[in-house]
């Protein structure tokens, strides 16, 4: 998620001192003299600096030495170096190397390209490639919709950035943003099996990133964009919307909006108060901020107040940007005017995502009884969480080492996932708010409390639930395309054709359904998914089909006595 780093003028910069954290973790390979309190040493030098140690391995051994492994915890680099010198002070200790953990996951990239179909001998090569895979071009070439049949595009994503706007880095440019995107492409196969790959763009020109994205279209059934900047986003976004045919979803915006409402509405509940009711201020009017503003007003927020670094946003702010005009226009409506901590005041909520260390506890103590603070600046929130704590009820970060984490990966991956399922044609606000609200009732009235208003990443339902309201928010909404379920594509007259019949000529269909495609695609192995998915008229023809293919490991290259398979079956 990146978020433009605006801050209300005059705003304290309190000091922060972040944990260790495994996103700086070491492993320090050394050497050193084997008597009985060599491993307590090494410990009891790294707790010294701060280090956490999270493994610790003894490798060799000799008659008087030993080689040991030990992996801990960093606060970052400088820290690093620190707990590497402390162990080198030690008596007898010899460092071989250092090696960053993160680095180390990172050699090579972490995606790759894998077939789904074996190659094994020249049937398959005459199948997959030339000269089969003729037949299949002309099926498509007559009929564009089958490519979603017969091709990578019915799962796969395009990750599309310019690199302008990398987590809470910067302008980094293309080749910097390449990593981000693909551990993006690695949550949506991890959390949602999508495919999706990511794409650099070396331009940060907004027509050049509107006419590229439209010609790579063709090959995804989404488009998802990543780390571009305000206001540039808007109009890239809204511009790919009206020229394509499939779904474009800004992450950084509605990713970070839909979790947002969420967990607010789950700490509403906590302290018993209606969004409707609350007077809410927010910190930040950049992308993020905008794309929450938005969604809290659809969702029903009336009083709400927008702070970004020059101050409070009204209408008679003087030199008022054109990109907040909509702002000053929709919030605001008792009038507010001075500066962040006077819209505090009182205030029921705050939701930040705009800059680290802006708030102390002192200005959360102005706010109402039973205040909820969002503070979702990352990697340092807008006031400390433990300070927030003290006099609010509910605190939500953007960081993993508090509670209540506000995280994008909540969103995305059920969302494209509910986009993908119903083929829909584009992203819209109810589209929005139903996944918000699915999300927020993931966490049950039992479990629900001030520690525990969104659910873990890793929590089994958020996913399948998340997708099943967007699916059926896109089919209400008219935006899903209406195709057959058991339709595979490709003409329907004769076994000549792309169409396919049993031996007793019963017409053989298969469904496009994901947890069958999605089967083939994690074995690319086993027996032919193809026939055992084949319908017939006659329950007689269904069996003698599937024993006729049932048998080989691979694609349904041949199947005995019964005509082949259709190539139009999903697989």
């Amino acid at each position: 998620m990146s978020t433009a780093p605006t801050s209300p003028a005059g705003a304290p910069a309190a000091p922060h001192t972040p944990a260790a954290s495994v996103s700086y973790s070491i492993t320090i390979r050394l050497e050193l003299p084997a008597r009985p309190t060599a491993v307590s040493e090494l410990t009891h030098a790294i707790e010294v600096t701060g280090g956490v140690v999270t493994a610790l391995d003894v490798t060799a051994s000799g008659a008087d030495r030993v080689r040991v492994d030990v992996t801990c915890a960093t606060r970052g680099g400088d820290h690093a170096t620190s707990v590497v010198d402390a162990l080198r002070a030690l008596e007898g200790v010899d460092i071989e190397r250092v090696s960053d953990r993160t680095f180390l996951v990172h050699l090579g990239g972490k995606l790759s390209i894998e077939s789904k179909v074996p190659i094994r001998n020249r049937d398959d090569l005459s199948l997959i490639y030339t000269p089969g895979v003729g037949r299949v071009c002309e099926a498509i070439a007559e009929n564009p919709e089958d490519a979603r049949r017969l091709t990578i595009k019915r799962n796969t994503v395009a990750v599309v950035t310019d690199g302008s706007a990398v987590l809470g880095l910067g302008n980094l440019g293309p080749l910097a943003a390449l990593p981000v995107m693909e551990g993006k492409a690695a949550l949506f196969k991890r959390f949602a099996d999508i495919d999706a790959f990511p794409i650099c763009l070396d331009t940060q020109d907004t027509d050049e990133i509107v006419k590229t994205v439209i010609h790579l279209a063709p090959v995804f059934a989404g488009i998802n964009l990543e780390d571009i900047s305000a206001p540039r986003c808007f109009e890239i976004e809204a511009r790919l919307r009206d020229a394509l045919d499939i779904p474009v979803f800004h992450d950084d915006q509605h990713g970070t909006a839909i979790v947002t409402l969420a967990a607010l509405t789950n700490a509403l509940k906590v302290v018993g108060k209606r969004l409707e009711d609350v007077r809410l201020v927010m910190s930040g009017a950049g992308a993020a901020g905008t794309a929450v503003l938005k969604l809290l007003l659809a969702a029903g927020a009336k009083d709400v107040v927008v702070s970004d670094v020059e101050g409070v946003v009204h209408a008679g702010r003087p030199g008022l940007a054109e990109s907040l005009r909509w702002t000053a226009e929709n919030t605001n409506p008792r009038g507010v005017t001075g500066t962040l901590r006077d819209a505090l005041k009182g205030a029921e909520v705050f939701v930040g995502l705009s800059a680290p260390n802006i708030l102390d506890g002192d200005d959360i103590a102005t706010m109402a009884e039973e205040a909820v603070v969002f503070a979702l600046a990352n990697p340092v929130p807008e006031v400390d969480p433990v300070a927030a704590s003290r006099h609010a009820a509910v605190v939500a970060t953007g960081r993993s080492d508090f509670a209540n984490q506000i995280n994008n990966v909540l969103a995305f991956p059920g969302v494209f996932r509910g986009l993908l399922d119903a083929q829909s044609r584009t992203v819209t606000t109810d589209l929005l708010l139903a996944a918000a609200t699915a999300l927020a009732e993931v966490v049950g009235d039992d479990e629900r409390n001030a520690a525990y208003i969104v659910p873990s990443v890793f929590h089994p339902d958020v996913t399948k639930v998340v997708a099943a309201a967007v699916e059926r928010a896109a089919r209400s909404a008219g935006t899903a395309r209406h195709v057959h379920p058991h339709h595979a594509g490709g003409p329907t007259h004769d076994i000549g054709g792309h169409g396919c019949r049993s031996a007793r000529g019963g017409r053989c269909r298969s469904s496009p359904s994901r947890s069958s495609s999605s089967s083939s695609s994690s074995t690319g192995r086993g027996r032919c998914r193809r026939a055992r998915a084949c319908r017939s008229t006659s329950s007689r023809t269904r069996r003698s089909s599937a024993r006729s293919c049932g048998r080989g490991p691979g694609p349904a290259s041949r199947c005995g006595r019964s005509p082949p398979c259709s190539p139009s079956t999903p697989g």
